[in-house]
């Protein structure tokens, strides 16, 4: 079997921030290896590590002037580093180990240079279509909606995406029997593999890919078992999802009760799922990679709430109380390991700062309302009412179904703008290779998670408003 070579770095920031160590900055680095080397049962089929090019950019760099190269104090302080006697090891910027020498040289299509924060690039709702491929692009499966803002992306490596759909399918049936066989059909037509490779282009081996894969597949099944398609009920869903939690945030309690808590996480099987995907996670992420991915699993897991309260009061939520729901049942924790599958660490400090929580929290925004407009002929043909962007935009602004749909479209668009805008500031004010390579990551998700909505017709067709 070939190696499952990843597919070549692309992005959709603007040019600011896609220079990718270009910055300068004296004894600043990725941070430390996660996971360096992956515990990957099946090795061979791993290809080296991939080569992280940089993007080139045009003579001149337009960026936000609001506060771009300038540096909270906050991020100055945590860039400087402790002081005093016995600190001097204990940067969070320490200083990259050189990659090893890949055997052979890849060879990615040209570079896209993309719209900067200032593009005039303003398509119609209605009108303009979508991008079309650029250089170096293949035609893709799918019609992307009309007028939305997005990047193409380059062809996800088939191999890799043959290789993760495999493993992902065994994990599934055979470690944690996920489903049963009448389901078969709707797991292979997630297409799980593409997914996955589409949107971590930078992940070192497919290890590193199956951390992502299992997790968005757990995260699916509570989904579909606990909220929607599969016996979903917002009926007792708080007492549901709370067990499922301590699956991925473990209970200690008294020696009494613990083996019976513990007994309980193979009680279904979105639990089982949750604590398998969990344990592999955990053997390639830092301490402060696994709680931060814990708490965004409790923000996804607090809208599900929210969106369950709403449906059993049969309410329509105002448009801005829809959009902040959506804040927290969003694709938010997927993005937000881009660093662990990546194979390296974004220290804490620095995820935590303000400017890259707003980086993060608008594009995982933005990719959820691509879901909301993908996927609406879908949720409209299901029982019952699904809320998403468009009908709760008709119901409360009194537009017709075309008119709503058209104005999601432009919500999207403007997410992807701010979200564009917020990076390429970051990117400037803070030039440290670990955080620029993590920002590029999320850009990727962002342009990954449309291509794979876009190509999945298995699941998602476009309503007839052109």
């Amino acid at each position: 079997m070939p190696d499952p070579e990843c597919s070549p770095v692309r992005s959709s920031l603007p040019v600011a921030a896609s220079r990718f160590g270009t910055y300068g900055l004296a004894g600043a680095g990725a941070g430390a290896g996660a996971g360096a080397g992956a515990r990957d049962v099946e090795a061979a089929v791993d290809g080296p590590p991939p080569v992280v090019s940089s993007l080139p950019a045009p003579p001149s760099v337009d960026v936000p002037a609001a506060g771009v190269g300038t540096a909270s104090a906050e991020l100055r302080r945590v860039l400087r580093g402790p002081s005093g006697l016995g600190t001097a090891s204990l940067y969070v910027t320490r200083r990259e180990e050189p990659p090893p020498t890949p055997p052979r040289t890849l060879t990615p299509p040209p570079a896209l240079l993309m719209p900067t924060a200032h593009s005039t690039l303003t398509p119609s709702p209605a009108l303009t279509p979508a991008p079309g491929p650029a250089a170096g692009l293949t035609s893709v499966e799918g019609v992307p909606v009309p007028g939305l803002y997005h990047h193409p992306v380059v062809e996800p490596d088939p191999v890799r995406v043959e290789e993760v759909s495999r493993r992902i399918k065994s994990w599934a049936l055979d470690e944690v029997d996920l489903f049963p066989g009448a389901w078969e059909d709707e797991f292979d037509g997630f297409s799980v593999g593409r997914y996955m490779v589409a949107c971590h282009p930078d992940a070192p081996t497919v290890g590193h890919l199956m951390l992502a894969a299992r997790l968005m597949v757990a995260e699916n099944a509570v989904d579909d078992c606990y909220c929607e398609d599969h016996g979903g009920s917002p009926v007792g869903l708080g007492g549901r999802l709370l067990l499922a939690h301590t699956a991925l945030d473990p209970l200690y309690t008294t020696g009494e009760y613990q083996p019976l808590w513990a007994k309980s996480l193979d009680s279904d099987a979105p639990r089982r799922a949750y604590r398998s995907a969990m344990e592999y996670f955990l053997q390639e992420a830092s301490a402060s990679q696994a709680d931060r991915f814990r708490h965004d699993m409790a923000r996804l897991h607090m809208g599900y709430l929210a969106e369950a309260a709403w449906a059993q009061e049969d309410h329509v939520p105002e448009v801005w109380e829809y959009l902040a729901m959506r804040q927290f049942n969003n694709f938010r924790p997927c993005p937000t390991i881009t660093d662990t599958v990546g194979g390296y660490e974004l220290a804490a400090d620095l995820h935590a700062q303000p400017p890259m929580q707003r980086v993060i929290a608008l594009a995982s925004n933005a990719t959820t309302i691509v879901n909301d407009l993908y996927s609406y002929t879908k949720e409209l043909a299901s029982p019952g009412r699904h809320l998403n962007l468009p009908v709760v935009i008709a119901e409360r602004e009194d537009l017709s179904e075309r008119e709503a749909y058209l104005k999601a479209v432009e919500v999207h668009n403007d997410l992807m703008r701010r979200f564009e805008t917020e990076a390429a500031a970051l990117a400037a004010a803070c030039p440290v290779p670990g955080v620029q390579r993590f920002v590029r990551g999320v850009a990727a998700w962002v342009d990954g998670n449309h291509y794979w909505h876009q190509t999945n017709t298995y699941r998602y067709s476009l309503p007839d408003f052109w």
